[in-house]
């Protein structure tokens, strides 16, 4: 499910791995472009996809049929396309998201609106996946990792079997909430990293964000239970690495266009894409003050993105909190 960059790359990766694929687009010209010519007329324009990938609309596909359903939606818009496809979905069928974020009602992670949304019993059936992984470069078959999460091991060994390639090396976890967490806060910092660039900074400014986020993100994930290991691998600092540093990184690129003037509605338009630290880092300041911990950067990077606060006003507050311990 899924018709964007993320979702056209892995359905690609399917397909080369074996797997007989539909990817399922929201827009019906998407699915007749992607079935006659064999391209996405909107993400990845310039790849050529497999013949054999197959295309369908929300509307008109062959769901029931699936025997492993990955989902590559936006955060926002999860639930409604659970809702929306769920009864289509095999009782038997797992399902995997790649989705990085948090829902903004609700503050749950995507497993937890699965486990909701899916008939009952549904936690031994989800699995998620996050890493270093631009769709921009999967697509290429340019040597990547990333790992697979899930409560039921039997479950993500055979994910790691189906889409393990000689481009996409696969590693698993039981640390589902770490490695949805990693996902969701590293996109918070690639936004301050990307302020940092706009605003002509060095990589002292760059190495020190990234440093001092993943103590944010990891913290985070202690309170809620996660183990702080996974926040050293690659669903977290690898993820990290590349998020703030790509030239690929939507949240990079957003906030960097923030950092020169531009709204987060303006870098969004322009880029064509979602950058999902806009929408999830209100998620995550609330969730972090939900258990009464304090993120900073992700504070500031809040005010700068909700509330129109200058990015040098925010470069000053970090830089001026009382001295601590590291």
């Amino acid at each position: 499910m899924g018709g964007g960059s993320w979702g056209t790359a892995f359905a690609r990766l399917l397909v080369n791995a074996g797997v007989v694929t539909e990817i399922i687009c929201r827009r019906p010209y998407q699915s007749e472009a992607i079935n006659r010519n064999h391209r996405n007329p909107d993400y990845l324009e310039s790849v050529e996809l497999p013949a054999e990938l197959m295309a369908s609309t929300f509307d008109d596909n062959n769901l029931s049929l699936a025997d492993l359903v990955v989902v590559a939606v936006p955060s926002k818009a999860f639930r409604e396309v659970i809702h929306r496809l769920a009864g289509g979905i095999s009782p038997e069928a797992p399902v995997l998201s790649l989705t990085k974020g948090l829902e903004p009602e609700t503050l749950k992670r995507m497993s937890q609106v699965l486990g909701s949304e899916l008939p009952a019993p549904a936690s031994r059936r989800i699995a998620v996946l996050s890493g270093p992984n631009h769709a921009e470069e999967i697509a290429l078959d340019i040597p990547s990792a990333s790992t697979i999460a899930s409560t039921d091991a039997r479950l993500a060994k055979k994910l790691q079997k189906i889409i393990s390639s000689t481009s996409f090396r696969v590693y698993v976890n039981d640390d589902v909430a770490g490695v949805e967490l990693c996902g969701a806060t590293k996109n918070i910092i690639a936004l301050a990293a990307g302020m940092s660039d706009g605003l002509g900074f060095g990589d002292n400014t760059k190495a020190s964000l990234m440093t001092r986020g993943l103590v944010e993100m990891s913290r985070l994930g202690e309170k809620m239970g996660a183990d702080p290991r996974t926040f050293s691998g690659l669903a977290g600092m690898g993820d990290l690495i590349a998020t703030c540093t790509s030239r690929h990184s939507r949240n990079r690129r957003a906030g960097e266009m923030i950092a020169r003037g531009k709204t987060p509605a303006e870098a969004e338009s322009e880029m064509g894409m979602v950058a999902e630290g806009l929408t999830s880092a209100r998620s995550v300041y609330e969730l972090a003050a939900g258990v009464d911990l304090e993120m900073p950067i992700t504070e500031q990077v809040c005010e700068v993105i909700y509330e129109g606060k200058n990015v040098l006003l925010a470069v000053a507050e970090l830089m001026g909190r009382t001295p601590t311990y590291e």
